[in-house]
Formats: C-alpha cells, structure tokens, sequence
C-alpha cells in the first residue's frame, strides 16, 4: 500500500487581496472625513454670515474711527452753541438751534428756551456750556446715537454770581444734506 501524501496546498495571498479588504475600509473612511468637512464647512459659513449681520457688526462707531470722530465733533459743535447764551442775546442762540435741531429735539428746546427768553434778561444771566466728554454709542451710515456729558457755568451779571452744574444727555442724529442734526435730546 502506498500512501500517498498530498502536498499541502498553499493558499496564495497577495498584496492585491489584502488591498482589496482595506479599500471599504478606506473609501468608508474617506467619506465620513468629507462629511465631516462639508458639515464644518456649512456650520462656519452659517456662523460666519451671523457674525457679519449681528448689531455689533453694523454699529460702525466700532468700526470707523474717522466717521466716529466726524460725528463726535459736529454734534459737539452744536450741543456747545445751543446751550450757550447771553441775556441780551438770545436770538442768536435761537438762530443756532434752529439749524441742528429737528423733530423732537426742536420741541423741547423751544420748551426749555421759552423759560430762558423769559427769565435770562430779569436775571441778566449769561450760560456757557461745554461738553467735556461724549461718546458714539451708535452709528450706522446716516444716524447716529450718543451720550455726552456738558459742564455749565452760569453767571449773574446783575449780582455778579457764578455758579456751575453738570448735565448728561443722549442725542439722537441723522445726517441731512452733510452735516448731524439733532433730532431727539433726552436728559439722563
């Protein structure tokens, strides 16, 4: 009897096959990576167009210095004059408000000059206010909100008395044919 014995047989295994066991792997792989990315990319850009839309991104007080500073300076400019007067002169200073102020900022003004026209001459009173800080708390293209802060001196030309105080007002300002005019004065 004569056994044969059977070679064993030998399974090849190439480096095809074992490329071929990875590639679900890989193309599994690679396609979560993309959707990852994509939704990264989706949630930024979602993010992103928020950020340039917010309240902050179009207040441009926080952006343009030189247009904060225009701003600044003219209602400065203004705030300075119409609250500044001398009693035998109140008609210029009238002349003043009536080319900044509109709207609401005009009514109480007229409001408040109305007891001025009546008492400055009795009391020979002459009012001189600065504003010693203001800042742009809004600005966007054509309007503009801010909080100023006003020292005033008051003088007594009949009893020769002095006396000072401290006013804080927000402003509300629209740009109309190039220059701020006030539109609402709120005392604070």
């Amino acid at each position: 009897m004569t056994t044969q014995v059977e070679e064993p047989v030998e399974i090849e295994s190439t480096v095809d096959d074992v490329d071929r066991r990875r590639v679900p792997w890989l193309v599994l792989s690679l396609l979560t990576a993309a959707v990852l990315l994509a939704g990264a990319g989706v949630w930024l850009t979602i993010t992103a167009g928020g950020l340039r839309t917010s309240p902050s991104a179009r207040n441009r007080a926080l952006l343009d210095p030189a247009a904060t500073a225009e701003v600044n300076a003219s209602i400065t400019t203004s705030l300075n004059k119409i609250f500044s007067y001398s009693y035998d002169k109140t008609e210029v200073t009238e002349q003043a408000a009536a080319q900044v102020l509109r709207g609401g900022a005009l009514d109480t003004y007229h409001q408040l000059f109305a007891q001025v026209r009546a008492l400055a001459p009795q009391q020979k009173l002459v009012l001189t206010t600065r504003v010693v800080s203001s800042a742009v708390q809004y600005l966007n293209g054509e309007d503009a909100r801010l909080l100023v802060f006003l020292d005033q001196s008051a003088t007594r030309v009949d009893n020769n008395s002095t006396g000072a105080s401290a006013a804080q007002l927000s402003v509300t300002a629209k740009r109309e044919g190039g220059i701020w005019i006030i539109t609402d004065l709120i005392p604070r």
